[in-house]
């Protein structure tokens, strides 16, 4: 058996006791060393990088605004220009690139 003598002092709300109690029931763990030292060295924790959604959110504003304002000229003319359509199909086509590089990079978390 390991000898352990390094000690780490936490100190848990009593909400973040439950939480571990239920962790722990839902685990079939009843020794709270033993699952906290498991989830801490074997344990995962997932950071989402947010830029490409944000990057998505952006490209969806702009061809949001772009069809607003073809909306509005084709109102007052009563015509569309096809380059101005041709923008839209470029914007929305860049939009569905990013959703599925962004569906392809997390269906690849386990």
């Amino acid at each position: 058996m390991k000898e352990r003598n390094q000690e780490i002092h936490v100190l848990w709300t009593p909400e973040e006791m439950n939480r571990l109690r239920e962790k722990m029931a839902e685990a079939g763990v009843k020794n709270r060393s033993a699952y906290v030292r498991k989830q801490t060295l074997d344990g995962y924790i997932v950071k989402l990088d947010m830029d490409d959604i944000h990057e998505m959110i952006h490209l969806l504003r702009n061809a949001t605004n772009n069809l607003n304002q073809v909306a509005k000229k084709a109102n007052a003319t009563g015509s569309i220009y096809g380059a101005d359509i041709a923008d839209l199909q470029v914007k929305q086509d860049q939009i569905w690139e990013n959703a599925k590089e962004i569906l392809a990079r997390m269906a690849a978390i386990q």
